[in-house]
């Protein structure tokens, strides 16, 4: 697949994905008080279950896409420490492995009914936190050098 439809599949799926927990941790969380708690149970389990339908689909084509251009940029991965590109490179694929093991994780505990209010705000937080990182450093690799 040519480079510039793999990073517009990329971007989507990112934007899509980031999105989300954008919405969830700074606009979701802010309104929680101010709505009913029964109401904010619907509207979570509404967004949750939306969420599980739609974002295996989004993750792998962010995934997907992201290892097929890191592997245009280092085949076979070789030589992915050389150089300050590839060294910013493995940071972000670290992040965002790591925001597909909360991923997993949310999923384990909403299917087995251990998902508490406590668990899910703190695995958004911290996915958050995660994603902008990653955003800084997608925007930032190509041009950070030492």
């Amino acid at each position: 697949m040519s480079y510039p439809i793999l990073i517009t599949l990329h971007l989507f799926a990112g934007v899509t994905f980031i999105g989300v927990v954008f919405f969830e941790v700074l606009f979701l969380e802010s309104i929680r008080k101010k709505i009913p708690a029964d109401t904010m149970l619907l509207l979570q389990q509404g967004i949750t279950g939306r969420a599980r339908k739609i974002m295996p689909y989004v993750l792998a084509v962010l995934f997907l896409s992201g290892l097929a251009m890191a592997h245009h940029h280092f085949p076979h991965f070789s030589g992915l420490m050389s150089s300050s590109f590839g060294q910013l490179l493995s940071v972000k694929m670290l992040l965002a492995f790591s925001v597909l093991g909360h991923f997993f994780t949310a999923m384990y505990l909403s299917r087995n009914g251990k998902m508490s209010c406590s668990r899910f705000k703190f695995i958004h937080l911290s996915v958050f936190c995660h994603q902008v990182g990653i955003i800084l450093l997608a925007k930032n690799m190509f041009y950070i050098q030492w």
